[in-house]
């Protein structure tokens, strides 16, 4: 069902229209489910290895809309030609990943007590599965809403960004030409029907779960909604990422990590390293060597492609880090690298000294800006990096392994790396995160449990014996 509304995004370089898109409502976000319930049986009753194969297949379509793509991204949220590409890199590769799963989605014989009584615990597809996906890396968790979802066996309605229309849009045509038809369905809504529609795709009976990645704010809205109809949602939500730096770091290895980490995509990744923490003994060394580092990390025009950094998603974006930065400022922090934004345009900014009263300690500023944190030891290290009500991903430097892995396992995080930096997804990796970053896991085997549901069945082989 088509819808006869349309609506605009801008192009946040330039102004201009970058994408008209149908602006569905809630009766044709409907239809789409309809869509995808009507596919489920057939989808859900194919033999894995067909599954892997039209995954396979879809694999291959959205590998061959390359340039398409990093014109839509470009153009819908002034992205470079770069992060582009890397995500569609990543993307085809979670595809593959979820092909590789539709054999390995087993069960198990448990033994039991009751004599001639064969129990199993087989894993079965669950129906429509809703999939609402962010604009910041929009191919990869475009894809990820979809990709595992059916290597199990479900359908999936894809509820794109209203700031890609396109570029998920795209991702829904790949999947259309090695899927049959409503296997996949894709929603774009207007900007401000945002909450009508994604209301109505919930609430429709055919949606079994929900998984959601965006905003903490937003994420609590949907899990809310779902749970009138106790129906399971998984989350990925915000973060706060820290960095730690031990005095025994290789501080070189830190600043390449940390600089990757907070300016890659503009700072605009949930994993994004948002804060630096530094130990006392290595704070000033660490700050000289990182201030070189990021003041070779020009901003430029992503359309032009000659600079690592290119455009945040909107003014908005740009406001919000500038009063993070004033107010960190205005509290006795020190800006170590930035400058004046040009539109979007937004060169990155390191603040040293900031404390746990600031802003810039405490908000998600999901932009180009890094707060660097001094710690007097590696407990108090630990403390800051725990002061937050974040917990997605985390990082620590220190030449000793074993110190490492002590302090990981000692963070309140989902994903924590030593000597690596907090911006790193692999398909095969059990992601996301704990407190306020959301609840339940995306990625390889993880992903099975998310997408499926779990049944006891028994056969029984010898005559019954009843009390009664």
């Amino acid at each position: 069902m088509a819808s006869a509304a349309t609506f605009d995004r801008m192009n946040p370089v330039t102004g201009a229209v970058a994408t008209t898109a149908e602006a569905f409502g809630p009766a044709e976000a409907n239809a789409a489910v309809d869509a995808a319930a009507a596919a489920f049986p057939a989808w859900s009753a194919l033999g894995p290895n067909a599954r892997r194969a039209a995954l396979t297949k879809a694999a291959d379509a959205l590998a061959g809309k390359a340039d398409q793509f990093v014109d839509a991204m470009m153009g819908e949220i002034g992205a470079t030609e770069g992060w582009a590409r890397f995500n569609l890199m990543l993307a085809v590769g979670m595809v593959r990943e979820a092909a590789a799963l539709t054999t390995q989605i087993g069960g198990e014989v448990i033994p039991s007590d009751k004599p001639g009584c064969i129990a199993m615990a087989l894993r079965e597809p669950v129906g429509v599965m809703l999939g609402i996906a962010p604009w910041n890396a929009p191919i990869i968790l475009g894809v990820r809403a979809v990709a595992v979802p059916l290597a199990c066996g479900n359908t999936v309605v894809l509820k794109a960004s209203e700031q890609c229309p396109r570029t998920h849009s795209l991702i829904a045509e790949a999947f259309a030409e090695a899927l049959p038809a409503g296997a996949v369905s894709i929603v774009t809504n207007a900007p401000q029907d945002a909450g009508e529609v994604v209301g109505a795709l919930i609430d429709n009976a055919h949606v079994r779960r929900i998984n959601f990645t965006g905003s903490t704010h937003v994420g609590r809205i949907i899990a809310k909604r779902a749970a009138e109809h106790l129906k399971p949602v998984l989350l990925e939500l915000g973060g706060k990422a820290p960095l730690i730096v031990l005095e025994d770091a290789d501080l070189d290895e830190a600043v390449k990590a940390a600089a990757f980490g907070a300016f890659m995509n503009q700072g605009q990744i949930c994993m994004s390293t948002e804060r630096i923490i530094v130990v006392d003994a290595v704070a000033d060394a660490f700050v000289e060597k990182f201030k070189a580092k990021v003041a070779t990390m020009a901003v430029g025009d992503p359309r032009e492609g000659k600079t690592p950094l290119g455009a945040v998603v909107d003014q908005k974006t740009v406001d919000h880090v500038k009063s993070l930065i004033e107010d960190a400022v205005g509290a006795g922090a020190v800006q170590v690298n930035g400058g004046d934004a040009n539109g979007v345009l937004m060169p990155a900014h390191v603040i040293d000294k900031v404390t746990p009263d600031m802003k810039l300690f405490r908000d998600e500023s999901f932009g180009p800006v890094v707060g660097i944190i001094r710690a007097r030891d590696e407990a108090h290290a630990i403390e800051l990096a725990n002061d937050t009500e974040y917990g997605l991903s985390a990082s620590v430097f220190t030449r000793d392994t074993a110190r490492g892995l002590g302090v990981a396992r000692r963070i309140k995080s989902g994903i924590c790396h030593v000597n690596g930096p907090t911006v790193h997804d692999e398909a095969q990796m059990p992601f996301g995160g704990v407190k306020a970053s959301g609840y339940g896991r995306f990625g390889g085997k993880a992903g099975i449990d998310a997408f499926t549901e779990l049944r006891w069945v028994t056969i029984e082989t010898q005559p019954g014996h009843y009390p009664i």
